[in-house]
């Protein structure tokens, strides 16, 4: 069954890494070790469900430099995560999942776009995201673009930022929304899905959105 999870003000559910010592913070508690945060996010209570307008135009660029649109070009369902490629936190965990879950969705035929979108365009420049995006899976899409442009984005998606300190050999660390995104090719909002989902229960429920439009 899809999970369904409130995305709250700030798109609850915002990790961010205190690098110092492995460090992390969620929900204003601080954990020691990714397995700390992964035990808080599993515990928050669920809360009501969330509103359906999420999603909407945006104009970025990707890794090699090409104009990217909500859409995908080449017709495939899409999962999109906000983070950054520096991020030693939740993106350490949700990005992982979600290139497993693609990988598991094609030996089954559904090939799905997975989609990193920026929330440091500072550091993560299109020669950054060239370098990054294949290290997280070979498909992934990487996009950046302008403060003004990635606004528009984070509006859409109901996702904030916010820049937690700036580390003094890490760089600036951001707490920012954590969930994925489940998009229709046609960049038509589906579900959100929580970022510590194993990758088997991330691919059901996106095989389920799949199989059913075209059954």
């Amino acid at each position: 069954m899809v999970l369904m999870r409130r995305l709250g003000g700030l798109l609850a559910g915002a990790a961010l890494a205190l690098l110092a010592g492995g460090a992390g913070a969620h929900d204003g508690v601080v954990h020691q070790t990714p397995a700390d945060a992964q035990a808080h996010l599993k515990a928050s209570p669920n809360t009501p469900g969330f509103p359906t307008d999420i999603g909407g135009p945006f104009r970025l660029i990707d890794q090699f430099g090409r104009k990217r649109t909500e859409v995908d070009p080449d017709g495939h369902y899409q999962l999109i995560f906000f983070g950054y490629a520096s991020c030693k936190a939740i993106c350490s965990v949700a990005l992982p999942s979600m290139a497993d879950a693609v990988d598991l969705l094609e030996k089954d035929g559904i090939v799905v776009t997975p989609v990193l979108i920026t929330v440091d365009p500072e550091r993560d420049t299109i020669r950054a995201m060239r370098k990054a995006a294949p290290a997280i899976h070979p498909r992934m899409v990487g996009l950046t673009g302008s403060e003004r442009a990635l606004r528009k984005a984070y509006t859409a998606f109901r996702m904030e930022k916010k820049l937690v300190m700036d580390h003094p050999t890490e760089g600036p660390i951001y707490a920012h929304g954590s969930f994925v995104y489940l998009m229709g090719p046609d960049g038509s909002f589906r579900t959100v899905l929580p970022p510590i989902l194993a990758p088997e229960r991330m691919a059901d429920v996106v095989e389920g959105y799949v199989r059913t439009v075209t059954n």
